[in-house]
């Protein structure tokens, strides 16, 4: 029986500095220089915690938008990757109107 430290053992140290070390990574990365990592570092838990759930927050939802398909773009290609010949030849370059 290994002595612990508010709950770490020997057994959960590297996965709790893992974690620890992503966080501050990915708050620096995400946050586009708003943040520096000694900042971070130094932080209260659960404000780093708010911070590094904000920015994963936002970026989910940014992603979400973004593969959202636009209704009024008409697609070359469907999703079962077969070419739309009609829209292809419209918008071919040697197409004269």
């Amino acid at each position: 029986m290994g002595l612990t430290f508010f709950g770490l053992t020997i057994e959960t140290i590297p996965e709790y500095r893992k974690k620890l070390f992503t966080q501050i990574h990915e708050i620096i990365f995400y946050g586009n220089g708003g943040y520096d990592w000694g900042t971070i570092y130094n932080l209260s838990i659960p404000l780093r915690g708010f911070i590094y759930t904000q920015i994963t927050e936002h970026y989910k939802s940014q992603q979400k938008t973004s593969k959202s398909p636009n209704p009024n773009q008409k697609q070359l290609v469907t999703s079962d990757g077969k070419v739309n010949k009609t829209l292809f030849k419209a918008n071919s370059p040697n197409n004269s109107k």
